[in-house]
């Protein structure tokens, strides 16, 4: 195979009939083979007990599932190395470069269900070390996966049969649609989604013909004929939020605006605006004429639900609407308060109700607004630092949070919190619905009264235990970023000192910030 290197090898064996004489696997079971020397027959790996392998196993794939669907199902993980496919059983085994990436693969998909055209497929390690495969069995699948190595090392695909599964890409920038869009898809979905394969540039969204599309620019031509070939078809949500991905005739966006209708990453100086910006005519006679009507928006904490899956790639599993109770467990007992969660989770939706259990005051149940809310706490918080502990956040079975019966002391183990003038996302269209991001350890601060100085809100934040690293104030000096040494402590200043009394009826606001100083 020219310009790949010589440990890349691909075999596909078309139904199970012509299995080899049924061989898979040598003696050793350290390497799947399929060189027609054997005559076992095949095991099929079915325990999900497996040490760690970089061969991947993959179960219950639909009918006449191309190798490029399959291939891009390990593409965000790493490099892609080796690939057999048994059609007739549904059935492949991937490898990738590093047991590491193949890890990092099937840790994801424990937790979110991935997806081949619409269908659930199943994923766990092979009993197997390596897979070793005759490239002679089908060029096809020889083709995908030299040009898709290619891409990945930053080339072209060289020769005529790579070049005719994967030519080179036109241009760095995509046309996107979304199809069958139940939730809201932001600027920032798709800038967390498609930043995963290089680096994104510029954005524009807008709706044209009833249908949200977005023009999205990479910086490096390669990075999104990568995007297109493994996102091109997959959902963000189950069944729905489909994306559709052509190349642009553009080779570059020009963005007035930096809003949440447009983004240009490469100049944050530019003006809000108001509004959408116009969309340029030529941008316009660019986009497909075809047309869904969207099946309309439920809620927009669904669309920062499915950026933090991190993938955007296959479906998120999850809730929605009513019943989206958590169960937060590994709590700091002497230190936590229905107070402390209710602000922290708050982050990530309005929190109703907060109950420390009785019997076990190192968890906690959390009744968020809706599923969605929950969904999102979960994915953020999962596995922070709260009061020098790392807290563990599942969903939990029950519907609601009970309040304790009239007249029945429970030690002020659980609270009300439905009424709360400190929920974040009861005002629809909020711009908080577009600030949410993952503890980090650089705060947003805003709400500042003006006769504040740097020092002030260095030695406030100092005197709730922490170092102050690095601070800014904005413009205006309404607002401020500022740097703590770890998460950690910006998650405890945070709960400390979000909703302070600055005085003069300034309520101090606290949310983790993107941006570093």
């Amino acid at each position: 195979m020219d310009g790949i290197a010589s440990d890349v090898a691909v075999g596909v064996k078309r139904s199970s009939d012509e299995l080899l004489s049924g061989s898979l696997y040598n003696s050793s079971n350290s390497s799947v083979t399929a060189n027609g020397s054997d005559s076992k027959k095949l095991r099929v790996e079915d325990s999900m007990d497996s040490p760690p392998s970089r061969v991947i196993h993959i179960r219950k794939l639909p009918n006449e599932v191309s190798e490029t669907e399959v291939i891009a199902l390990g593409l965000p993980f790493g490099k892609v190395t080796n690939i057999l496919m048994l059609k007739g059983k549904n059935q492949a085994f991937l490898e990738l470069g590093t047991e590491e990436a193949a890890v990092t693969m099937v840790t994801y998909y424990t937790a979110v269900t991935p997806q081949v055209r619409n269908v659930p497929v199943f994923i766990q390690y092979s009993n197997h070390k390596e897979l070793k495969t005759d490239s002679a069995l089908n060029q096809r699948a020889q083709a995908v996966l030299q040009a898709v190595s290619a891409v990945q090392e930053g080339g072209s695909p060289s020769s005529a049969a790579g070049e005719s599964v994967l030519t080179p890409a036109p241009s760095p920038v995509l046309r996107i649609i979304i199809d069958n869009m139940f939730y809201p898809v932001t600027l920032d979905v798709l800038q967390q989604i498609f930043s995963k394969f290089g680096t994104v540039m510029k954005i524009i969204t807008f709706t044209k013909n009833n249908q949200f599309q977005a023009l999205l620019q990479f910086s490096d031509p390669v990075n999104a004929q990568q995007a297109k070939l493994s996102l091109d078809g997959q959902n963000i949500y189950n069944s729905c939020c489909t994306l559709r991905i052509d190349f642009s005739k553009l080779v570059n966006l020009n963005v007035k605006y930096n809003n949440d209708k447009s983004r240009d990453y490469t100049r944050p100086e530019l003006p809000s605006g108001d509004g959408q910006p116009p969309v340029d005519p030529s941008v316009a006679a660019t986009l497909s004429k075809d047309s869904t009507s969207l099946l309309g928006a439920i809620s927009p904490l669904s669309a920062a639900a499915a950026a933090a899956a991190a993938a955007g790639r296959v479906a998120l599993s999850g809730h929605s609407g009513p019943g989206g109770v958590l169960l937060v467990s590994n709590l700091n007992e002497e230190m936590v308060t229905p107070q402390s969660l209710f602000t922290l989770f708050g982050v990530y939706g309005d929190v109703q109700r907060v109950k420390i259990l009785y019997n076990k005051k190192d968890s906690a149940l959390i009744q968020m607004s809706d599923g969605n809310q929950a969904q999102l706490a979960m994915s953020h918080l999962n596995g922070q630092k709260m009061y020098g502990k790392i807290i563990r956040v599942t969903l939990s079975k029950h519907q609601t949070v009970q309040l304790p019966r009239e007249g029945l002391d429970d030690q002020g183990l659980t609270k009300d919190f439905t009424s709360s003038p400190l929920h974040r996302f009861k005002k629809p269209g909020s711009k908080n619905f577009q600030n949410i991001f993952p503890p980090s350890a650089t705060l947003h601060l805003s709400n500042i009264p003006e006769n504040v100085t740097e020092e002030d809100l260095r030695l406030l934040f100092s005197n709730s235990g922490g170092t102050v690293k690095a601070f800014k104030f904005f413009q205006d000096r309404k607002m401020a970023l500022l740097q703590t040494s770890t998460v950690e402590e910006a998650i405890q200043a945070l709960i400390d000192l979000h909703n302070y009394d600055m005085g003069r009826g300034h309520r101090l606001r606290v949310s983790f910030s993107k941006s570093t100083i």
